[in-house]
């Protein structure tokens, strides 16, 4: 079972209100464990973390291709039928990721969610998991 921070459902909650549209919010670790969500049910928000932790994977793999990158995803967005998809860096070994609507304002999107990245500090860092444990 995933141990999930209820310490930082305000601040989710505020990235949902100052962007119209704003399905889903969640804060997952690398490793595709949700910490912290928003919108979603747990079934929903453990789905989307673990795709979260493919993804970041993926885009890492293809980063490193680029000559003068070391493979570290910063964002990524994916825009479907019916809406938008952001994963962020959010921390050491954190990411935020956001599900949103077709009429979401992808500027003010980015924007909000670097700010919440920018004042969750700490809070989003993921310390390195050890036999299946935090340390």
């Amino acid at each position: 079972m995933t141990q999930r921070s209820s310490s930082m459902d305000w601040m989710l909650n505020d990235l949902a209100a100052g962007v119209p549209q704003t399905r889903h919010v969640i804060v997952l670790s690398a490793d595709g464990l949700c910490v912290a969500q928003y919108g979603a049910d747990t079934d929903t928000a453990d789905r989307l973390a673990a795709a979260c932790a493919g993804l970041q994977s993926l885009a890492g793999a293809v980063g490193a291709e680029l000559p003068h990158s070391e493979g570290r995803m910063r964002l990524v967005v994916i825009e479907m039928d019916g809406g938008f998809f952001y994963l962020m860096a959010a921390g050491d070994g954190s990411y935020l990721a956001v599900l949103a609507d077709e009429g979401v304002d992808a500027g003010l999107m980015g924007a909000q969610m670097r700010n919440l990245v920018k004042r969750m500090g700490e809070h989003l860092s993921t310390p390195p998991r050890h036999d299946g444990q935090h340390t």
